[in-house]
C-alpha cells in the first residue's frame, strides 16, 4: 500500500487478475438471469394451474349445477376446496410429467443431455407452458371443454421438437401415458355412464318421486365431490411435475423424484393455484357441459359423476396423465345415451371432438413458435432473459385480450343455467347475446355478421 492508501496497479493485478474479474462477473450475471427466468417460469406454471382450475371446474360441477342439486356459487366453492385437498393426495402423475414427455435429461443420472444447457431447458419448458395457457384461454373463451392436460403436453412437445428435434420427445412415454388414455378414457367413460344411467333408472323406477329427488340430489353432491377431489389429485400434479422439471434442469432438485419426492412448497403452491382457479369458475365451459350436450336429469348426473370419479381416481393411482375433461364429457354423453328417448346434441359433441383432435398440434405449434421467438431474441441480444421475458410479455398481452373479450358477453352464475340456444349451439345465452347486439351506440353497422368470438359458439 502506498502513502495515499491505495494498492499499486501491479499488486492489484496479482491479487485480482482482470480476466478472473471479467469471468466471475459474467458468471454472476448468467446466474442472476437464470434465476429470474426460473422465477418467471414458476409463476407461469402456477398461472397454468390456475387456468386449469377455472377451465375444468365444469368437469366436477356442471351436472350438479344443471340439475340444481347445488347452487352455482356453492358448487364452485366446494369444488375449489376439494381440488386443493386432492392435490396433496399423490405425486404419481407429477413423476410421469418429469420423465414421460420431454427427453431433456438422462433417465439414469437425471443430468441434462449434452445437446442442451440449463438456459435452453428452461426456455423449452417456458414455451410449452405458454402454448398450454393460450390454448386453455382460447377454448374457454369459446366455451369448449378442451383438455388442459393435452394443451400442456402439446405445448411441451412442440417446444421440445423446436429445440432438439424428434430426439427431444419421449415418444414411448407420450404414447403410453398420454395418447392411449386420451382415446380410451372418453370411450370407457361413455360406456360406464351409459350402463350406470340405465341401471339407476331401472332400480329407482318404483321409488316415490319425492324420495327419488332427495336421494339423487345427495348422491350427485357426493359423486361431484369425488370428481373434484380426483381432479385435484390428477391435474394439480401436472403443474407440480413441470415445476420439478424446471428445478431439475437448473440443478436445484434431484432428478430422482420418484425416490426423493417433491418439496412441500411445490405441492402447496400448486394446490392453492388450482383451488383458486376452480373457485373462480369457468362458467362458459360449465354451461356447455351442463346444457350443451344433454338436458341432464338428476339420475343422469349421478351416473355421470360416479363414472368420472371412478375412472379419474383409478388413473391417478396408476400414474396416467389422464384428461379429466375427456372423462367428464364422455360420461355426460353416456348418461344421455343411457336414458331412453333422451336428446343428445351430437353436433355439439362433434365440435368438441374436433377441438380435442386439434389440441395437441395447436398447442404444440404455439409452444414451438414461442421457443423460436425466444431463441431468436436471445441470439440477437445474447441474453436468455430478454428472449424469455419477451414471450412472457406476449403471454400477458394475449391473455388480457381474451379475458377482455369474454367480459363483453359474460357468462356467470346468474345465466349459466339459461336455456341452450339451439339455433346457434351457442355458449352465450340468447338473451345476453341479443342485449349485447342491441346496445345503443354500437360500433357495428346494421347487418354486420357477428364474429366467432362474439358468438362464442362451441
Amino acid at each position: 500500500m502506498n502513502s495515499s492508501g491505495a494498492y499499486p496497479n501491479y499488486q492489484l493485478s496479482k491479487v485480482f487478475p482482470a480476466g478472473q474479474i471479467h469471468l466471475r462477473s459474467d458468471r454472476i450475471t448468467a446466474m442472476s438471469s437464470e434465476l429470474i427466468v426460473l422465477v418467471l417460469l414458476i409463476a407461469t406454471a402456477l398461472a397454468f394451474d390456475f387456468t386449469n382450475g377455472f377451465h375444468d371446474t365444469g368437469n366436477a360441477m356442471a351436472t350438479s349445477i344443471a340439475t340444481r342439486a347445488l347452487k352455482p356459487k356453492t358448487a364452485v366453492l366446494l369444488a375449489g376446496v376439494l381440488n386443493l385437498v386432492g392435490a396433496f393426495l399423490s405425486v404419481e402423475v407429477a413423476i410421469t410429467v418429469t420423465s414421460s414427455v420431454l427427453k431433456i435429461q438422462d433417465s439414469t443420472t437425471g443430468a441434462l443431455i449434452p445437446s442442451i444447457d440449463a438456459s435452453t431447458g428452461l426456455t423449452i419448458i417456458f414455451a410449452g407452458l405458454i402454448g398450454g395457457i393460450l390454448w386453455n384461454l382460447l377454448t374457454w373463451l369459446f366455451g369448449i371443454p378442451s383438455s388442459s392436460s393435452h394443451a400442456l403436453f402439446g405445448g411441451l412437445i412442440g417446444a421440445g421438437l423446436a429445440a432438439i428435434g424428434l430426439a427431444g420427445v419421449n415418444w414411448s412415454g407420450v404414447s403410453q401415458k398420454v395418447l392411449i388414455p386420451a382415446v380410451a378414457a372418453p370411450v370407457i367413460a361413455c360406456l360406464v355412464a351409459c350402463c350406470g344411467t340405465w341401471l339407476v333408472y331401472r332400480i329407482t323406477r318404483n321409488v316415490a318421486q319425492k324420495r327419488r329427488e332427495a336421494g339423487f340430489r345427495w348422491g350427485q353432491i357426493a359423486t361431484a365431490s369425488l370428481v373434484a377431489l380426483s381432479h385435484g389429485t390428477n391435474d394439480a400434479q401436472k403443474t407440480m411435475g413441470v415445476i420439478a422439471l424446471a428445478l431439475i434442469t437448473t440443478g436445484h432438485l434431484s432428478g430422482d423424484v420418484k425416490n426423493n419426492g417433491l418439496p412441500f412448497w411445490i405441492i402447496a403452491s400448486c394446490a392453492l393455484a388450482i383451488g383458486l382457479g376452480t373457485y373462480i369458475g369457468g362458467w362458459r365451459v360449465i354451461r356447455t357441459l351442463g346444457k350443451g350436450l344433454v338436458e341432464i336429469e338428476s339420475p343422469q348426473g349421478l351416473a355421470a359423476e360416479a363414472s368420472s370419479a371412478a375412472i379419474i381416481l383409478s388413473s391417478s393411482a396408476a400414474g396416467m396423465a389422464l384428461s379429466t375433461t375427456h372423462v367428464a364429457t364422455g360420461s355426460i354423453l353416456g348418461s344421455g345415451v343411457g336414458k331412453p328417448a333422451a336428446e343428445v346434441r351430437w353436433a355439439v359433441a362433434g365440435r368438441m371432438a374436433v377441438a380435442w383432435l386439434v389440441t395437441l398440434p395447436a398447442a404444440g405449434f404455439v409452444g414451438a413458435l414461442a421457443f423460436w421467438l425466444s431463441h431468436g431474441i436471445e441470439s440477437l441480444t445474447s441474453s436468455s432473459l430478454a428472449g424469455d421475458g419477451l414471450i412472457f410479455l406476449v403471454l400477458v398481452a394475449l391473455s388480457g385480450y381474451m379475458w377482455w373479450r369474454a367480459q363483453q358477453q359474460k357468462v356467470d352464475p346468474s345465466n349459466v343455467n339459461a336455456d341452450w340456444d339451439h339455433s346457434t349451439n351457442s355458449v352465450v345465452p340468447a338473451e345476453l347475446r341479443e342485449a349485447s347486439n342491441s346496445t345503443p351506440n354500437s360500433d357495428k353497422p346494421a347487418g354486420t355478421a357477428t364474429s366467432g368470438a362474439d358468438k362464442a359458439a362451441v
